[in-house]
């Protein structure tokens, strides 16, 4: 998994509470392979029309935000249904942090294990962010995972993300490499127990 340590890069504003994951990947295509390219498919409902074409209101399809790294989200980004595909659909997208008030549970553990930061900052916090980067699309935000620090010109703020998390993020570790950095004291515990409980571990045959 890929290290996420500081990030300087441009943000879009989406600012819209309560995006679920069907929204931000309708469940059609959740029969897609990840290789096919889950990131043209993010919010498809919302960017594209019945026929296909690109709504030019959204955000995401503004020339300004194309290519941006950043997504500044309001409340709640990806509460609802459980799908880890929702979390492939903005990483592949580009989008490498999603900045929002709060997650939805499943998707910020998802996020986690696939590289994607969700920091959490309050409603308040973000809005300055949001109105900087709508005055001035080429303006660009610095994510420090280290410091955990949002800056961008004269703004800064911190951001809140659950230790483990971080510490996963920092090293680029999924739950398989956490464990292995455990390995000396799940082999130290092991030795101990044997001590302690003999009884409990099998004979060797």
């Amino acid at each position: 998994m890929e290290k996420f340590v500081r990030l300087t890069a441009t943000a879009c504003p989406l600012m819209v509470p309560n995006l679920n994951t069907d929204q931000i990947l309708p469940a059609r295509y959740l029969k897609w392979p990840r290789s096919k390219g889950l990131g043209s498919v993010l919010f498809h409902d919302l960017r594209f029309d019945t026929d296909g074409k690109e709504q030019p209101d959204f955000p995401l399809n503004r020339p300004a935000c194309r290519g941006a790294r950043i997504l500044l989200a309001g409340r709640n980004f990806g509460g609802g249904s459980s799908r880890e595909a929702a979390v492939y659909a903005v990483y592949d997208s580009g989008i490498r942090c999603v900045v929002a008030p709060s997650f939805g549970d499943i998707f910020a553990q998802n996020a986690v294990k696939n590289g994607l930061l969700a920091a959490v900052v309050p409603e308040e916090e973000i809005a300055p962010f949001a109105a900087a980067i709508t005055a001035d699309p080429a303006r660009t935000i610095t994510v420090d995972l280290e410091r955990q620090t949002l800056v961008s010109g004269d703004l800064h703020c911190t951001f809140a993300i659950e230790p483990v998390s971080r510490n996963q993020l920092l090293n680029g570790w999924d739950d398989i490499d956490l464990t292995e950095s455990r390995r000396a004291e799940i082999t130290a515990f092991r030795s101990k127990d044997k001590t302690l409980r003999p009884w409990a571990t099998p004979p060797a045959r």
